[in-house]
């Protein structure tokens, strides 16, 4: 047997990447538009809980994206707690394969890659979803998707009002200092959600709930706003999608199943099934289906998370650290 090496990417190594925005949501979108094409196998998330007075869990993502030649499997933890060790709530592995052999080719931390995609999705899902005249964005969490969802979504609308609410005041104002720093712009920082909420165009909700609790008021919701829900547990009533002229999901067969998620409540009350879904942003990303069609639409955009994502930028990064040098080569065989 030939020897066998495969390619490692960690945490510094993306650091010295410093992939660009535009790289960051063009490697996304492509695995978005290759799955409305039908070229993509996403198997369903599952969970791991160690113990539940742990305050955590872990999501294992499979998938396999044709265009990319590429089949992976993404391990991520995700601890509430994990911020009175000084630790980020979430790490994360990813490994790709190839899918014809299965002969590992890849591992690269993921911790980055979870965050990074999440906030890509959040923006690519806006980019097709939302007014292009959308100028106000009301953002509820400061974990660490949160960073990417907003630095991204403000690359493509370049807002003139930035406002963010989470819980805990102390992380709420780093992550606004943050964010200010590196936009170029000011950021408010709310303190309560109705305030972060009302008469946004685009309203993302990332809470850090540890059970549901209808925190995001139906009322609140202007017309013709995007609104992006994806907190684990629930943070919305169940008269949101009453208001809704279209909802998207990335992934039904995710969405439909599992005991987390945001809408899971309107999905076993048949609020949210097959026939009032209309898309996933694949199918929309690829063409095949119209994402907004007038500013009155108000939308609603749910997404869990696609292994999908993970391996086209992990892919994309793996790419780019070939061109400049970076990372490291570990013989496996």
């Amino acid at each position: 047997m030939k020897p066998i090496y495969i390619n490692y990417l960690n945490a510094l190594d993306i650091e010295a990447l410093a992939m660009t925005d535009a790289e960051i949501i063009g490697a996304v979108e492509a695995g978005l538009v290759a799955q409305g094409n039908g070229q993509t196998v996403i198997e369903p998330r599952v969970h791991l809980e160690p113990d539940p007075s742990f305050h955590g869990h872990f999501n294992v993502l499979r998938g396999y994206v044709a265009p990319l030649d590429a089949a992976g499997v993404k391990i991520v933890g995700d601890y509430v707690d994990n911020y009175m060790h000084g630790l980020p709530s979430e790490f994360g592995i990813l490994n790709l394969f190839d899918p014809r052999t299965g002969t590992p080719r890849a591992i690269l931390d993921a911790t980055v890659i979870t965050d990074m995609r999440t906030g890509a999705v959040t923006a690519i899902g806006a980019k097709h979803l939302a007014k292009k005249s959308s100028r106000v964005l009301g953002h509820i969490g400061a974990r660490g998707t949160a960073y990417w969802n907003v630095r991204l979504l403000d690359h493509l609308f370049d807002f003139d009002e930035i406002r963010v609410h989470s819980r805990r005041p102390e992380s709420r104002d780093s992550f606004v200092a943050r964010l200010a720093a590196d936009l170029g712009k000011p950021v408010m920082a709310v303190a309560d959600w109705k305030s972060c909420v009302e008469g946004a165009d685009i309203v993302v909700e990332a809470s850090r709930l540890p059970e549901p609790q209808p925190l995001l008021k139906t009322e609140w919701i202007k017309r013709g706003a995007l609104v992006v829900p994806y907190g684990t547990m629930s943070a919305v009533e169940l008269s949101l999608t009453d208001i809704m002229q279209k909802i998207v999901v990335d992934d039904w067969g995710q969405c439909k199943g599992g005991k987390f998620g945001s809408l899971r409540a309107h999905v076993e009350t048949g609020r949210l099934s097959e026939a009032t879904l209309h898309a996933e942003l694949g199918q929309i990303a690829a063409g095949l289906k119209p994402g907004r069609q007038s500013d009155g639409e108000t939308i609603l955009f749910w997404h869990r998370g696609l292994s999908l994502s993970d391996i086209a930028l992990g892919k994309a990064m793996l790419a780019k650290a070939g061109e400049n040098g970076i990372g490291q080569r570990l013989r496996f065989a």
